[in-house]
């Protein structure tokens, strides 16, 4: 049995559990008989950032030069990808212990180093500097590059601080539920990845029911009861809270698990649900949820905040479909077979991220067969990502249209 195991408690302060938390943040196999402690790998020492490993393992064999070898794949919130012998849980590619930014609060002790898979690079940046701050106007764009040269942004791992430390990937991921999805036969991993940024400031005991008093919109607090510091954490937004980091805010990736390249990249989700009058920008949006690989070559994802299940083509990465979703489908869709017809369905349950909408509908698409007729026009229209918007903005035009030429008769009728 192969589990991933979260992070101890508190997220963010770890002045009272000293070392490196043994098993925490790891990938632990057990023997199914027994129990059995078999090995455990440690993806992340002493946690001090809400870096649990968040998804199952997948399962899979790779056929290397010395030959066909079983393996354990862990994605990881930090957007790093662990490739580990199933026997041993030995790295399978070359792992590396490297220097991380200290300087923690009075108290905390860090790790001076921290695990890193050299074979396939890190699927999400980490570091954001002034310089690189987006907003939709110079306005914004200002708020937020200020914002940043305010709080401690050394890239992945700068540790939780007073001042306010930037946390990039936030704790959302990089990659989280669903994990990753692997074709065995093309030795392809295919994974969505959010691009988004937590603020995580360390407030002394003393000043935090004061400094609770004074909440701003979208702050989110935490005693941490029992240490010397309570938290604020907040998603990294500009004044019209869009994020201070540069789209694409989520991506589908394939990755060649033989060489440890990006094949593609594809931007993931609209902001059509998120965005005043639903404006489908696509932008990508942070995603809960795996993607599931095919033998056809399709793979297939829900996961997003906009409300659809995707297809996308394995080997170009293009969007070749998009099925309308009564909420968000924060899954992994699954797919069958059934009297010779394939199905893909996917619980469309929602989620609280971003007021999105929440449902309890399981949702299946049938694949095309012989005889079928073809898509209906409203899945072709409205049902696909922007329909709504664009139904709205034709009848808005059509309606202008008309009251002008009603304008122009009722001017040419007082003139006579």
């Amino acid at each position: 049995v192969f589990l991933p195991t979260s992070s101890p408690s508190p997220d963010f302060f770890g002045g009272l559990r000293a070392g490196d938390n043994r098993h925490a943040n790891s990938v632990v196999a057990l023997r199914a008989e027994t129990g059995e402690l078999v090995w455990a790998f440690q993806i992340v020492h002493h946690d001090v950032w809400d870096y649990d490993t968040p998804a199952q393992p997948t399962l899979t064999s790779l056929e290397l030069p010395e030959g066909r070898r079983d393996v354990v794949i862990q994605g990881t919130k930090q957007g790093l990808v662990f490739v580990l012998d199933r026997d041993t849980g030995k790295p399978v590619f070359p792992v590396e212990e490297r220097p991380v930014p200290q300087g923690g609060v009075a108290g905390e002790v860090l790790s001076p180093t921290q695990p890193f898979p050299t074979h396939i690079p890190p699927l999400v940046p980490s570091t954001i500097k002034p310089d690189d701050a987006w907003g939709l106007t110079p306005f914004d764009q200002g708020a937020c590059r200020d914002a940043i040269a305010n709080a401690r942004s050394e890239g992945l791992y700068t540790p939780p601080s007073e001042k306010g430390t930037l946390m990039y990937p936030f704790t959302g991921g990089g990659i989280n539920w669903g994990g990753v999805s692997v074709d065995p036969d093309r030795q392809v991993l295919y994974v969505n990845t959010s691009r988004m940024i937590h603020k995580i400031t360390l407030v002394p005991r003393d000043q935090y029911e004061s400094r609770k008093a004074k909440r701003r919109p979208l702050e989110e607090f935490a005693p941490q009861a029992g240490t010397p510091y309570g938290m604020i954490r907040e998603t990294f937004l500009s004044p019209l809270f869009l994020p201070c980091n540069p789209p694409p805010w989520g991506v589908l990736t394939a990755v060649d698990l033989k060489t440890g390249k990006r094949l593609w990249e594809s931007v993931l989700g609209t902001t059509e649900s998120l965005a005043p009058l639903a404006i489908p920008l696509k932008l990508g949006t942070p995603s809960l949820g795996g993607p599931v690989a095919t033998r056809g070559g399709v793979i297939f994802i829900g996961a997003t905040m906009d409300h659809y299940l995707r297809a996308f083509d394995a080997k170009s990465g293009a969007e070749l479909w998009a099925g309308a979703l009564p909420a968000p489908g924060i899954a992994t869709p699954s797919v069958y077979s059934w009297k010779g017809r394939q199905y893909v369905v996917i619980a469309a349950g929602g989620t609280g991220m971003a007021d999105t909408a929440i449902s309890d509908a399981f949702v299946a698409f049938a694949l095309p067969g012989p005889g079928d007729e073809g898509p209906s026009l409203w899945s072709r229209t409205l049902g696909q990502p922007g329909g709504h918007f664009y139904a709205g903005l034709a009848g808005t035009l059509l309606i202008m249209i008309g009251a002008y030429f009603a304008w122009r008769r009722w001017r040419a009728g007082r003139r006579a």
